[in-house]
Parts: C-alpha cells; sequence; structure tokens
C-alpha cells in the first residue's frame, strides 16, 4: 500500500521509496528524511483542501508531505493497527 492511501491514525510500517526517475532527487531526501525500510509511520492529518498536504509523522517528528510524494513510499500496516 502507499502511503498516500494509508487511512488517518492507522500505524504502518516502511517497506521502501519507489525513484520514479534513475538517481531521482525526490526519492533520495525522503530517504535522508527518515523514510527507510522499518520505520513506523502515520498519517497524522490532511489539510482541508482535497485533503493536501498529508501531516505524516515518522518517528517523533513530523513532516508535510505532498500526495504525490507520499505515493512513492510503500507501507505495509501494522497488524497490531487492528487488533
Amino acid at each position: 500500500m502507499k502511503l498516500s492511501e494509508l487511512p488517518r491514525r492507522v500505524a504502518a510500517t516502511v517497506e521502501g521509496v519507489a525513484d520514479a526517475v534513475p538517481n531521482d532527487a525526490i526519492a533520495r531526501r525522503l530517504r535522508e528524511l527518515g523514510f527507510v525500510r522499518g520505520e513506523r509511520v502515520e498519517i497524522v492529518a490532511a489539510g482541508p483542501v482535497g485533503a493536501e498536504p498529508l501531516l505524516v509523522q515518522i518517528g517523533f517528528t513530523r513532516f508535510a508531505l505532498r500526495r504525490s510524494e507520499a505515493a512513492r513510499i510503500e507501507v505495509t500496516v501494522d497488524s497490531e493497527a487492528f487488533a
């Protein structure tokens, strides 16, 4: 599942960031910010117009991401999120 499809306040784990083109600067920057395999992530809130931007929390840090940026991040929903 893509991070942009994740419901709000549902815990997930980052599986990876997809490169749109070779040497993708945006994908590289997302990895530098901490969107790496195994990190816990969740959508905290979404903007009022078109649900953009998304407020994303990874660890103890929050970032505002465009939906197009969040769509590059593959996640797996944590099993305890539905327990």
